[in-house]
């Protein structure tokens, strides 16, 4: 498995995401996949599946140091208390005594970065999480987090797919040294089809969903497709085996669109234009 570094975490690069998966589903899921190769399962309070990924990693025989897991503490969450008690409640449902990444879920304007981010700091001081991140931050709103911090923050999870440009906000995680995770790295489906992508994988005996996925991680990403299929889920892990010329990769970085986010609910951040 390759890697991404930043501010000392070791990130697998690509990962298992699991919103959705639910129950039996989800427990087989998480253990097909540690049993295929995967080492890094991404997981949140608001998906209602913790205990789920807590019973598949521990019946997968995988050694817990081996395995990088990310939690996600929700908006409604953030006030310093309410967000202690979360970590607490989402601890004992992955049967942890700490994970690898946890993750502020989505901003809170109603309360003050400063509290989220000293709460979120303090978990990692605390013991709770090896290290911190955010998730659906744009540029401005990174910017303002990074400056608040008393711990550095080395992940911002966003959606990232050939359809959406993030160019801002990628540009701004790099500006920190902060990693990018790119969820819905398929557009939840949409860019199957794709003429282009069908084309691009044609030439390297992939997938579109592979070529996407691979555009990813060229970009030092870490993509974390959801899927409970185990021939979807071999698939997703087949992309260290071929490289994009630079000529595909901007092509496939030309197939933005006005309308190419796909996760845009109520209490989301002015995004970047």
């Amino acid at each position: 498995m390759e890697y991404v570094e930043s501010h000392g975490a070791k990130i697998p690069a690509i990962g298992l995401g699991t919103m959705t998966l639910k129950d039996a589903v989800c427990v087989e899921a998480v253990q097909t996949a540690l049993k295929l190769g995967y080492t890094h399962l991404d997981t949140a309070e608001r998906y209602g599946n913790e205990a789920a990924v807590g019973e598949g990693l521990a019946g997968s025989g995988m050694r817990r140091d081996d395995v990088f897991v990310t939690t996600k503490v929700y908006w409604e969450q953030l006030a310093a208390a309410d967000f202690a008690r979360g970590v607490d409640e989402s601890l004992k449902k992955l049967r942890l005594s700490s994970v690898d990444l946890l993750l502020i879920h989505w901003n809170n304007p109603q309360v003050p970065l400063k509290e989220s981010i000293g709460a979120l700091c303090k978990a990692k001081r605390d013991g709770l999480t090896r290290h911190i991140g955010v998730a659906n931050f744009p540029a401005a709103l990174l910017d303002e987090a990074v400056s608040v911090a008393s711990e550095p923050l080395v992940a911002n999870q966003i959606e990232v797919h050939p359809y959406l440009d993030q160019a801002k906000v990628v540009a701004a995680c790099r500006r920190h040294g902060i990693s990018v995770t790119a969820y819905c790295p398929a557009a939840r489906g949409k860019i199957l089809g794709d003429a282009v992508l069908e084309r691009i994988g044609a030439a390297h005996g992939k997938s579109v969903t592979q070529i996407a996925l691979r555009w990813l991680i060229q970009q030092g990403m870490v993509p974390i497709p959801r899927t409970a299929n185990p021939a979807h889920l071999k698939a997703n892990l087949d992309v260290f085996d071929f490289t994009l010329t630079d000529a595909q990769m901007k092509e496939i970085s030309g197939l933005t669109r006005p309308d190419g986010r796909v996760v845009n609910p109520p209490h989301s951040p002015v995004w970047d234009s």
